[in-house]
């Protein structure tokens, strides 16, 4: 009886494990979501989604009456904590720092109800908030909790919580330019590319807003600017000066990463270079050359189409 005692509990302990885990699973994306938007890092992200699945395990699940709330109110609370020391860190980081590239070809949304919080502009913006003003934008912002809800996970009270969302939105606002539209963005991207393979500054400078700025983040593993490059016509010189050593032998394909298309750029068949821009009604504002190759490797290859004539009449 002892035995076939034993086999029963291992088999209902297999099945508990295994209720936790599809329960988890469900939930994923959205954990995933929140991660990447407070650490703007997929490896970091996916380490604490990863902690989070440890912390599930382990836990007395039975006590658990919403699952779902419960693990998004663990991942804020560990983003939090993740994000003040990332913040350290990144005060030593080799030249300008810039958000790890994530694929959204399949989820343009990343786990959300909205895409807010995720193109790369907003990102920079929210490194310039405090991590428990970046946790309450996020879940309002792209997740559409609730204030309420937002308040009991990170742990203030629900008039507290709506002023944080406020400052956070008139920050960006007054920081950002209205985007283009994506369709506008790609295209201009696709024109950047064009003008600085060519390296002509007449067309770069066309494209450029009179304050454009160029960074390169390289984090001191390849050589990259290790400062940023401002303005229309110091931008277009700085391109067209390295335009023939930098695009020797480069292939170009197109992806969407953080749900605006972004160039992959490879050599010998490895991207070495994932290159996108931010634009508004005044030109191109930001290019952005995300080289460390620790930021890379999360990047599908998975092309939407080839740097050819053909696919830039398409608008691809």
């Amino acid at each position: 009886m002892a035995v076939e005692g034993d086999v029963g509990a291992g088999e209902m302990a297999v099945a508990d494990l295994e209720q936790a885990a599809a329960v988890f699973a469900g939930v994923r994306p959205r954990l995933f979501g929140i991660a990447y938007r407070m650490l703007a890092s997929v490896t970091e992200a996916e380490d604490l989604v990863q902690d989070v699945w440890l912390r599930w395990q382990a836990y007395d699940r039975a006590t658990v009456d919403d699952p779902a709330a419960f693990l998004a109110t663990t991942t804020t609370r560990l983003a939090i904590n993740a994000t003040q020391s990332a913040r350290v860190r990144r005060e030593t980081y080799i030249g300008p720092w810039l958000p790890e590239p994530v694929d959204t070809g399949a989820d343009p949304y990343l786990g959300a109800e909205r895409a807010e919080a995720l193109e790369f502009a907003v990102l920079l913006l929210l490194e310039r908030l405090s991590p428990t003003e970046r946790a309450a934008y996020v879940l309002r912002e792209a997740f559409d909790y609730p204030y309420r809800q937002i308040a009991d996970i990170i742990e203030l009270n629900e008039p507290a919580v709506r002023q944080l969302v406020s400052r956070a939105r008139k920050r960006i606002l007054v920081a950002r330019r209205t985007p283009v539209p994506r369709t506008e963005q790609r295209k201009l991207l696709i024109a950047f590319v064009a003008a600085a393979r060519s390296g002509d500054m007449t067309a770069l400078e066309e494209l450029f807003a009179a304050d454009v700025i160029s960074y390169s983040d390289g984090g001191g593993a390849v050589r990259a600017s290790r400062f940023p490059v401002a303005g229309a016509g110091r931008v277009a010189k700085y391109v067209r000066a390295f335009a023939s050593r930098f695009w020797a032998g480069v292939e170009v394909a197109w992806a969407s990463t953080n749900g605006q298309t972004s160039a992959l750029l490879s050599r010998d068949g490895q991207v070495f270079t994932v290159l996108t821009v931010n634009a508004s009604d005044e030109g191109i504002d930001q290019v952005l050359w995300m080289m460390n190759p620790a930021k890379l490797t999360a990047v599908s290859t998975a092309a939407e189409g080839h740097d050819s004539p053909e696919a830039d009449r398409r608008g691809l």
